[in-house]
């Protein structure tokens, strides 16, 4: 049953007096303001009605609206704490509870401070510069410490609430643990990023230099060689020659390492057992670490192709032994594996430039000093070493990078100081390819030669030292220095060329080039190329096509008279 209103009671006793009045004989002239005041009351009562329902209503709403707002501070993504002037916690939310593994009884029972990291170690944000950035609602970084000692980055921001008696303020907490893990690996891949820009700046110089370096290099050896060939044993000069051959040629080594740094160094690959190219190497291998280091070849179970330049695989192999032997004090060991790897989206996402795929892996560890982060940082940098002076060009994993980036590989090292150095070292493989037959140019010079050979060479010392040494051969030699005197050459020549002997890089037109315009005149010409660096008009990124003939500069008297007889196609007398 519905309980009267106030109104209502008021009324019925009222009318009650009324009644009773009337019963006690009062007069009736009485009646009129008694009917009067209850007509009064009864408009009164139906404002108090009215008042008393929109009050109700208004409590209803308020209500209604303290569920609403209730319920978005529970469930807010991010944690709330409501605190007061003197910085007790006064309410939290359910994620500021999960937030520091706290019950909510708890929370209520401590102070803002309490919550916040306190050791000197932490980046936590202090007292001072922390309250003129409440102060201003400006969102701060701090680190907030849980029930269990956990640290907890987050980002704070404030709103004061103001209320009759009190003023209260509200922090809304944001976890951003996820946010200052990626900061660091962002940081991390732009470390990497940096790095590799900078060895690539340095690759070029390199290969810039070594073209130009190399030019020189063969006329050294081209003089060396014809001087010896007039010089015998017993000529006082001899002995003097040869050393000025070795020390060219070593010279010539050396710019092969950055030829092969910057990626330009010409290969001729070919398909070939990892697990077999390994096993060739190990006696020489051994001998270059000495008998204090144990070898360990652990091959993997399977069948490993790869396409690599098998001379480009040596150097690559005996530079990392090189590296972990000279990482040894004294007695230690190296351990060479093998085995296939298959890359994805996931782990590239982590590692710079790797690209998913199959891939065969070479690893080469070691248990020496190892490496410090800073040292990890700089060890593909071309003559960055470690090592005592005269022990090292700093060049030898430089090289390393070189030729595995142009093999389109990757590099993956790990080490902690004392605890040694692992390099691993991936080769795509070389799937549904068989083993090519790669030829090898003749081992004796041929000197009864009748063909006729058209050299083009820019630079003039060293094509007056190709000019003697295949005139030394008994070939018919023709000589221009640029590709237009080349082609006004073979224009007048009524006899036919049998070989365009030719430089890839040169003013006005390349030797690729060159060589089109010369078959349209002579399609039977054959044509060598020589070259400090492989240019793109040759390869795909320093890689030979299996139908061209190149010789790299600097050149020897028997390799560039290998290299002729190799690419007329017949036999080396």
């Amino acid at each position: 049953m519905k309980k009267p209103s106030e109104a209502e009671v008021i009324r019925a006793k009222l009318q009650e007096s009324i009644i009773g009045l009337g019963e006690r004989s009062i007069r009736k002239s009485y009646y009129p303001e008694l009917q009067q005041r209850i007509i009064e009351l009864e408009r009164a009562n139906a404002e108090l009605s009215n008042e008393i329902a929109e009050r109700e209503k208004s409590e209803q709403a308020l209500h209604k609206k303290e569920n609403y707002f209730r319920a978005l501070f529970e469930n807010a993504g991010d944690a709330i704490f409501i605190e007061d002037e003197m910085h007790r916690i006064i309410d939290v939310n359910t994620r500021a509870c999960e937030l520091l593994n706290y019950q909510r009884e708890e929370l209520l029972r401590m102070h803002i401070p309490d919550v916040h990291a306190v050791k000197k170690d932490t980046q936590k944000v202090g007292p001072i510069k922390e309250d003129l950035l409440r102060s201003h609602g400006i969102p701060f970084e701090t680190i907030d410490i849980t029930k269990d000692g956990r640290f907890v980055p987050v980002e704070i921001t404030t709103v004061k609430l103001t209320t009759i008696d009190e003023n209260l303020v509200l922090s809304i907490v944001r976890d951003i643990t996820e946010r200052k893990l990626a900061e660091v690996e962002k940081e991390k891949l732009q470390s990497q990023l940096i790095q590799s820009q900078k060895i690539e700046s340095v690759g070029r110089l390199a290969g810039g230099v070594a073209h130009d370096y190399n030019n020189m290099l063969g006329v050294i050896l081209g003089h060396a060689d014809l001087a010896l060939l007039k010089a015998r044993e017993t000529h006082p000069l001899h002995d003097h020659l040869k050393a000025i051959r070795h020390a060219a040629r070593r010279s010539a080594e050396l710019t092969q390492q950055l030829l092969a740094f910057a990626r330009r160094q010409a290969i001729a690959p070919q398909i070939m057992n990892l697990n077999a190219a390994v096993t060739t190497t190990l006696q020489m291998l051994q001998l270059l670490i000495g008998e204090d280091i144990a070898l360990d070849w652990l091959p993997g179970s399977e069948t490993y192709p790869v396409k690599i330049d098998p001379s480009q695989f040596d150097q690559l192999l005996m530079n990392l032994c090189i590296n972990a032997r000279d990482a040894i004090s004294g007695a230690g060991r190296i351990c060479i594996e093998t085995r296939k790897t298959a890359i994805d989206e996931a782990y590239c996402a982590t590692k710079l430039y790797f690209v998913p795929g199959d891939y065969a892996v070479l690893i080469v560890s070691d248990n020496g000093i190892g490496m410090d982060r800073q040292t990890q940082a700089k060890i593909f940098e071309p003559f960055f070493t470690t090592k005592n002076l005269g022990r090292g060009t700093g060049l030898g994993l430089a090289t390393v990078y070189g030729i595995v980036k142009q093999n389109s590989g990757f590099i993956n090292v790990y080490s902690e100081p004392g605890q040694g150095t692992t390099f691993s070292i991936y080769l795509p493989l070389a799937v549904g390819l068989t083993l090519a037959d790669i030829k090898s140019p003749g081992s004796t010079i041929a000197t009864n030669n009748t063909e006729t050979i058209l050299i083009v060479e820019d630079e003039q010392n060293l094509l007056h030292i190709c000019q003697t040494m295949l005139l030394d051969l008994g070939y018919n030699v023709l000589a221009a220095g640029t590709p237009e005197a080349a082609l006004r050459l073979a224009a007048d020549h009524k006899d036919g060329i049998d070989l365009l002997l030719t430089d890839v890089v040169m003013p006005g037109m390349n030797g690729r080039e060159l060589q089109t315009q010369m078959q349209k005149s002579n399609p039977d010409v054959k044509c060598l190329f020589m070259s400090g660096y492989t240019a793109n008009v040759i390869s795909h990124h320093g890689v030979l096509d299996q139908d061209v003939h190149f010789i790299q500069k600097p050149f020897t008297f028997k390799e560039i008279s290998g290299k002729i007889v190799e690419t007329l196609n017949r036999k080396a007398a």
